[in-house]
């Protein structure tokens, strides 16, 4: 089978020589790369305010301005992440690398923003809300599970590719998998 430039053939490796290139050329991977633990934190914080929330009742100010933050930063990670899929992918969204991972980000994205609309509509209670919210975040923790998995093979094909490299970069490539370990 022969790869095309959006994506390589399925079975082959999750980039293509030129796309991995791409990947580690273009400022989005750093940007995605500072987004995602800023995110992670931010879900941390705010799933704690939503249990302390439900649990006590007290401060539903203070988780819900922590996941109307959590959702802008999701909102933020999703447009800058569907840049760095058409940098390196040459499409926004839907690379075939990444095709489920997107699919389930908009499950994410679905789920946070029907609660920004349970918070505006009359008629849906503050436990309501918080329970939306907690759907989208176990729909979220599903979903960076699937691109810390894509993470591991990506460096996975890495180390693979640079065991295979010419014995001339053999000290870079061990000083790199050293600090990798």
């Amino acid at each position: 089978m022969q790869e095309s430039d959006s994506g390589p053939a399925k079975g082959n490796a999750l980039y293509t020589p030129e796309q991995r290139a791409r990947r580690d050329a273009t400022v989005w991977t750093t940007v995605q790369g500072i987004l995602a633990p800023v995110q992670f934190l931010v879900f941390v914080v705010s799933l704690g305010l939503v249990l302390r929330y439900l649990l006590t009742g007290a401060g539903y100010e203070a988780a819900t301005l922590s996941i109307l933050i959590k959702t802008g930063v999701l909102y933020l990670i999703m447009v800058t992440g569907a840049i760095w899929e058409k940098v390196v992918f040459g499409q926004y969204l839907l690379a075939p690398g990444f095709f489920w991972e997107d699919v389930v980000s908009f499950l994410v994205i679905a789920l946070h923003s029907f609660y920004l609309y349970a918070l505006l509509t009359p008629g849906f209670s503050p436990e309501t809300q918080m329970f939306i919210a907690l759907a989208a975040y176990v729909t979220y923790v599903g979903n960076a599970a699937q691109f810390l998995w894509k993470l591991r093979v990506a460096r996975r094909e890495s180390e693979r590719t640079e065991s295979t490299a010419p014995e001339s970069t053999g000290a870079a490539r061990s000083d790199a998998h050293e600090v990798a370990a």
